[in-house]
C-alpha cells in the first residue's frame, strides 16, 4: 500500500485497517513456521506497509 494512499484513508478506517493486517501478519507468519511461503518477502513487504500506516497514525495524532 502506498503512503498517498494511505493518507486518503480516514483516520477510523486507517485504525482498523492496521488492526485487520497485523492479524493477517501474525496469521501469515504462522504458516510459514509450519509450511514455507513460495514467496517469503510477502512478510517484509506486509511489516514494512503496517510500519507506513502506523506511522501514519501517529502523524495525524500528534497534529490535532
Amino acid at each position: 500500500m502506498k503512503t498517498s494512499e494511505i493518507k486518503k484513508l480516514e483516520t477510523k478506517d486507517l485504525a482498523e485497517r492496521i488492526n485487520a493486517e497485523v492479524a493477517k501478519y501474525n496469521q501469515m507468519k504462522l504458516n510459514h513456521a509450519i509450511s514455507p511461503l513460495e514467496n517469503p518477502s510477502q512478510i517484509k513487504n506486509m511489516r514494512r506497509d503496517i510500519a507506513r500506516m502506523k506511522t501514519e497514525l501517529r502523524q495525524r495524532e500528534l497534529n490535532k
